[in-house]
């Protein structure tokens, strides 16, 4: 049966923009990827001060809009019937508008230049902005000048737009996975404004589908972002009412990446996308702990996404993802940098006895999270002087008071770490304390994944796998969904809390390959290519957040934790610290100015002083400071209404009337422009080469990580040398048994997976703040054989030596197997192959089998398709090698009769492509 999507994500109808130019206009023209369709936007030029835009929103096709240029140059020039010089000149070329912006003068218009595609989400492309052009809308002839222009426009300039901002036509990147996909899901309400699209009718629409019985129209839904992660929304608000919603484009800042795990050849996608929120933003020292509105500085919303590239769409795909959060702690403090110490003293501004901020900070993280919000403190308990410890001492309390309200399942999970002092002793072994504290956070949060769970998790059981305490159906939807989430903190939330995000997002990493079909076990190694591709990702993902927020990158990584970093790392090292310190000293306040402006959060006018002038920005902030509120929130009953009947599931999540107000609704074809991903993701009107696609380009496990070695297993879930990667060289020299061996003894010292016992007891065991150094050491891991047991290496060493002993054997197999001995080359292919089959995902078998040391060919699961490691082969029915066989003729010149349904279809094509 095919399943057929009844909703789909509006595809914006702007993509491309071209801006043309008269002395008292310009006209804004924008089109579809496939330049089908445009739209025209008229500006004004003749208001020195005001932003006059005309939209009539009309949907011109390609000859409409050629006509109304021509049309607009001939009324343009300033004679009749010259030629020499054009009354419309095209000024630039643009992919998006970033907004509209004015200083002391007119109005600015931002345009995006340049654009660079950074990862695809189910045919959803994101792009990067790589450059940008601000461009004044006023005539000179009408301008009004001002001195002090120039200087905003130069402070403005400051917020690069080509470093780490994001945006996407058809995805809304200020949402994460599970919310997008449950949107899709929700059934739509009878009172949403439904438009039938004028060219869904039967007779102008050609549906091979309409004839089965089978869905022909689907709703296209729009809805509103984020508005915590849009970066340009304050830009963007004097023509949201004015023009249609395909010209408004928001953006996010942060960091996006994507890489290619291929197991055996099966393409899987990991993405990590981190948005920071716009609310409270600044830099390291100038922004510290919360507004009076309950936002939190340095506050990251990091989500991973796992899907099976081999299957685009959403509606029949495989996706999982997971959230993890970073933010400063939710007080009123600051740090005072006048002094020019590297570390300033922690500073308490206000008392709050009734932890309100927190209150605040908190409701807004259950109503987008659900529950159990788990805090993760990893800031100093011990010191000779006071410093970190006046942050622990003051959130305790808090988190206690907040919870005594909550119902008891529904408390606020607070784990504080020394993670600092942990790090010191020398024999205990930090990510094996944070791999506890995962393993316990991810089976209580759980993880987004839209499909049901595998038959072969039945036939090969897991304890970790049962132990986990998730929904596997929400609430409205049959989908294991994320329910609350993991915020890490320490007092940066840059070097500490990016090491420990990664170790949880490995461990969730482990549980959504396995949720997927993809591994035996939800656990992942150290030294894997899997590994080693997410640790590079987490690496350039906390570099970037680090130099958002501290003017460096980072200082300690995964491999200083892990004590295997290199002796230049610790030169490294000083240098980022130096690097820090200077930016926080001489350069943040100008960061921070241009911060303010761009966002809006500061608007110029002749009445106020200049932004330079101004002493701090905490007034800017803290609105509360310029006025009273309207109305108190209680003491006792801190959060929102209607948030406490629908947890653990979280509030914006569930489809009631007042979340289906922000979305809009239409009805359309299913293979109309506004919603096909298809052709919007392969543009088959376009001549394409392979070499230039993304999916060629992006990093890949067995191009960058995969040893290229011979006879080294390709899985990307073996344990490889600590010192190895796909990018160094290997001589050869080293036969493939001692690469095996090697390859053994470095999984044999790898630690073992932490126990459920350790788990049990960490949480109580960083509770104690009067513990010695020898109690709280964790017992360094005793080495263990993953990968084999006893005998199992001596049952390879004779599948190895007796590989071509039993090739008569073989032959019921393969019967194309020669009875001469093989050369090496192919030897050593066979042997690899025979491995495989012996030592990859084997299943118990009661009875002996003649074929031990041959290729397992047993199925683990009784459908065929079930998991990825089962190959039934492939069922064509006749019309498809019909159609495969007329294929092989054109490309041969021997070209068919066309039928009726050939002609039917192109007149389709052509009528949709050019009429």
């Amino acid at each position: 049966m095919i399943t057929m999507p009844l909703s789909a994500s509006i595809i914006s109808g702007v993509q491309k923009l071209v801006l043309y130019e008269t002395r008292a206009r310009y006209f804004l023209v924008g089109s579809n990827h496939a330049q089908t369709k445009h739209r025209v936007l008229k500006i004004d030029r003749t208001e020195p001060k005001d932003l006059v835009i005309i939209d009539d929103k009309h949907v011109y096709s390609q000859n409409e809009v050629r006509e109304l240029l021509g049309r607009l140059d001939l009324g343009n020039r300033t004679k009749m019937g010259q030629k020499g010089s054009s009354g419309l000149s095209r000024a630039v070329s643009a992919y998006g508008i970033v907004g509209f912006v004015r200083f002391l003068e007119g109005y600015y218009i931002v345009l995006i230049t340049k654009r660079r595609k950074m990862a695809d989400i189910g045919g959803h492309s994101i792009y990067k902005i790589e450059d940008t052009n601000m461009i004044y809308i006023p005539n000179d002839s009408v301008r009004l000048t001002h001195p002090d222009e120039a200087r905003y426009v130069r402070i403005f300039q400051n917020v690069d737009l080509s470093s780490n901002f994001y945006f996407s036509y058809s995805y809304d990147l200020s949402h994460s996975l599970q919310y997008n996909l449950t949107l899709l899901n929700s059934p739509c309400c009878p009172g949403d404004e439904v438009t039938v699209h004028p060219h869904s009718s039967k007779q102008d629409s050609f549906d091979i589908f309409e004839d089965e019985g089978l869905p022909t129209q689907v709703h296209g839904l729009r809805n509103e972002p984020y508005a915590k992660y849009v970066w340009n929304s304050k830009l963007l608000e004097r023509v949201k009412d004015i023009v249609h919603p395909d010209w408004l484009m928001y953006i996010i800042h942060g960091f996006c990446g994507q890489s290619k795990l291929l197991i055996y050849g099966r393409p899987v996608h990991i993405t990590l996308i981190a948005r920071r929120s716009s609310k409270f933003a600044g830099t390291r020292f100038l922004k510290r702990g919360a507004n009076c509105e309950g936002n939190v500085a340095n506050e990251v919303e990091t989500e991973q996404i796992i899907h099976d590239a081999s299957v685009m769409s959403f509606a029949a795909g495989s996706y999982s993802s997971y959230v993890q959060v970073r933010g400063s702690v939710p007080l009123y403090w600051s740090q005072d940098i006048s002094t020019m110490m590297p570390k300033p003293p922690i500073r308490l501004d206000q008392a709050d006895p009734y932890a309100h901020v927190a209150a605040l900070h908190f409701d807004q993280m259950l109503q987008r999270f659900g529950s159990p919000i788990i805090i993760l403190n990893l800031v100093k308990k011990r010191e000779k002087r006071k410093h970190e410890k006046i942050l622990s001492e003051e959130l305790l309390p808090a988190v206690n008071n907040l919870n005594q309200f909550l119902p008891p399942e529904h408390w606020i999970d607070y784990i504080a770490w020394d993670m600092a002092r942990y790090t010191k002793i020398k024999l205990c072994n930090v990510l094996d304390r944070l791999s506890m504290i995962a393993e316990n956070v991810v089976k209580r949060t759980g993880f987004f994944i839209n499909r049901s769970d595998f038959y072969c998790h039945t036939l090969r059981p897991d304890e970790r796998w049962k132990l986990c305490c998730w929904i596997l159906s929400s609430l409205f939807f049959c989908l294991s969904s994320q329910t609350g989430v993991l915020r890490t903190n320490c007092v940066d939330c840059l070097d500490r809390t990016n090491t420990a995000q990664f170790m949880v997002g490995k461990c969730a990493l482990a549980y959504q390959l396995y949720a997927l079909g993809m591994i035996d076990k939800p656990k992942l190694q150290f030294d894997t290519d899997c590994v080693r591709l997410f640790e590079e990702l987490y690496e350039d993902h906390g570099d970037t957040l680090s130099l958002q927020y501290g003017g460096s990158q980072l200082v300690h990584r995964v491999k200083t934790y892990r004590k295997i970093a290199p002796w230049t790392q610790h030169s490294k090292d000083i240098m980022q610290t130096l690097s820090r310190y200077y930016s926080n000293a001489f350069s943040d306040a100008d960061r921070q100015d241009a911060i303010n402006l761009f966002l809006q959060v500061y608007q110029p006018s002749d009445s106020k002083p200049h932004l330079w002038e101004l002493p701090t920005d905490f007034y800017l902030h803290q609105k509360n400071s310029m006025a009273l509120a309207h109305d108190r929130r209680s003491y006792t009953y801190w959060w929102s209404e209607g948030i406490l009947s629908y947890l653990p599931v979280p509030y914006d999540e569930v489809p009631c009337e007042e979340n289906m107000k922000k979305v809009a609704v239409k009805r359309v074809n299913r293979y109309d422009e506004s919603t096909d991903t298809y052709t919007e993701f392969f543009k088959p009107y376009e001549l394409t080469s392979f070499d230039d696609t993304f999916c060629i380009s992006m990093t890949n496990s067995a191009r960058e990580f995969m040893p290229k070695t011979v006879g080294v297993d390709p899985s990307p879930f073996t344990v490889r040398k600590p010192e190895e990667t796909g990018k160094s060289a290997v001589t050869g020299s080293k036969s493939s048994k001692e690469e095996t061996v090697l390859q053994r003894k470095t999984a044999a010292s790898a630690p073992p997976p932490p126990s459920e016992e350790q788990l049990s007891s960490s949480s109580e065991d960083d509770s104690e703040d009067d513990r010695d150094d020898d109690g709280s050491v964790s017992q360094r891991s005793t080495p263990v054989k993953l990968l084999t047991e006893s005998g199992e290496s001596v049952r390879t060493q004779e599948v190895r030596d007796d590989t071509y002993k039993h090739t008569e054997t073989g032959s019921r197999l393969q019967s194309s197997i020669s009875a001469n001995t093989p050369s090496v080359c192919p030897c050593v292919l066979s042997y690899r192959f025979a491995h495989l089959g012996q030592n990859q995902h084997k299943v118990e078998r009661t009875e002996p089998s003649a074929l031990e040391n041959a290729i397992n060919v047993v199925p683990v699961s009784c459908f065929a398709v079930d998991s990825i490691y089962e190959v039934s082969p492939p069922r064509v029915d006749k019309e498809s090698r019909e159609v495969f066989e007329g294929h092989v003729l054109t490309g041969l010149g021997q070209v068919r009769a066309l039928c009726r349904e050939d002609t039917l279809m192109y007149r389709e094509y052509i009528k949709n492509r050019y009429m």
